[in-house]
């Protein structure tokens, strides 16, 4: 099974947000909600979308699940993008 198509998952305004503050440091579902007027499942949502394209990673501390970007999940689209600039 392929990965969702990142360009795709990136498309949408609110995750590219959330990938804005998680390039700022790892955050909580909590903690992505209170910046975007969207409700907590929904960034849920977009983060399971950010997650099956490898863009981010999830780790689970007690009770808490906190997610980070994936730099290596940023390595194809980076190759792709590259070979226009060579």
């Amino acid at each position: 099974m392929s990965n969702p198509d990142v360009f795709a998952a990136i498309a949408d305004p609110n995750r590219r947000h959330i990938l804005e503050e998680l390039r700022r440091a790892p955050k909580t579902v909590n903690d992505l909600a209170k910046g975007l007027p969207i409700s907590r499942p929904a960034v849920s949502q977009h983060l399971k979308a950010l997650l099956d394209c490898g863009l981010v990673t999830v780790i689970s501390e007690g009770t808490r699940r906190i997610y980070s970007v994936n730099n290596r999940g940023f390595d194809g689209m980076n190759l792709w993008l590259d070979q226009f600039w060579s």
